[in-house]
């Protein structure tokens, strides 16, 4: 990544800077949005820019979604890398302001774009897919009404610590955070679906996940395809007895889950490959995404 993009401008990383005043530094105030090109344009990129405009109105922050003009951006940045696909982070960051906390809004954010190659994800991953660890530490309670894919992940990241300590890491396992009430939540990077009798379950929001942008095209994709889906609060318990299990984000789109580890007990999911309704929601995923099948 040699080059970085930073309000509507791209310029050599060594260059990009932000000042240590900047409110996203100080009290990590500012969100992030992250993506992927297929076929070298973003996906899904209204929805991400919609859920981006909302978190910036509830934090004071101003912000406009302009489809077009970060499009534009992203290519230039994309160009300048040599990537004819990337991994995209977008990140707005509330701006300068005094060192305090203010009650007002803020004035002028500062927009960063940040374009890499995409990870090298072997075609294994969605046939025989991954482990899943459940973790000791837990999902905190989200900053409003809903999670914002805020700057402060620290909850993210000590969950990462966790996990690294491991074996089931070694095997490129994700991590599961449960709720202070023991309901299932989240992967540290990804939203979780299970299927049971047929039914398509996945945490309610009220667990304080990420209403991730992968999970509610999922979740439209199924109902499309005449699945029923259940958003509700669940156990590991009940995770354990699921007929499948999978994962969606943006990037890994939707990985089978095929063994669950508690400690370090293992638990077998689906025969340990891809059931049924995972590889019809990866196929689908994959045709709405303008992948070849």
């Amino acid at each position: 990544m040699k080059y970085i993009g930073i309000n509507d401008s791209v310029i050599d990383a060594k260059e990009a800077v932000v000042s240590v005043l900047d409110h996203g530094f100080l009290y990590g105030v500012g969100l992030f949005e992250t993506f992927r090109t297929y076929g070298g344009v973003p996906f899904l990129l209204e929805r991400h820019l919609e859920r981006m405009e909302e978190g910036c109105r509830q934090l004071g922050i101003p912000f406009h979604a302009d489809t077009i003009k970060l499009e534009a951006w992203i290519t230039r940045l994309m160009k300048k890398n040599g990537l004819k696909e990337a991994y995209i982070r977008y990140t707005v960051t509330a701006g300068v302001d005094i060192l305090g906390l203010p009650a007002g809004d803020y004035v002028k954010p500062n927009h960063i774009l940040y374009a890499k190659a995409l990870p090298a994800l072997p075609e294994k991953l969605y046939t025989q897919g991954k482990p899943l660890q459940l973790l000791s530490h837990r999902r905190n309670t989200p900053e409003g009404h809903e999670r914002f894919k805020s700057l402060h992940y620290m909850n993210n990241i000590l969950a990462k610590r966790e996990l690294s300590g491991y074996s089931s890491a070694a095997n490129g396992a994700e991590g599961l955070m449960l709720t202070a009430q023991d309901q299932v939540a989240e992967g540290i990077v990804s939203n979780l679906f299970f299927v049971k009798n047929g039914v398509l379950c996945t945490p309610d929001t009220a667990t304080g996940i990420l209403p991730g942008i992968t999970r509610e095209m999922v979740t439209e994709l199924a109902i499309d395809a005449g699945l029923q889906v259940e958003e509700g609060f669940y156990s590991w318990e009940q995770l354990k007895e699921a007929d499948e299990v999978f994962l969606t984000n943006s990037i890994q789109e939707i990985v089978p889950v095929t063994s669950l580890w508690e400690m370090e007990q293992l638990n077998i999911v689906s025969g340990g490959k891809s059931g049924p309704v995972t590889t019809q929601l990866i196929l689908l995923y994959r045709e709405r995404a303008g992948m070849p099948t």
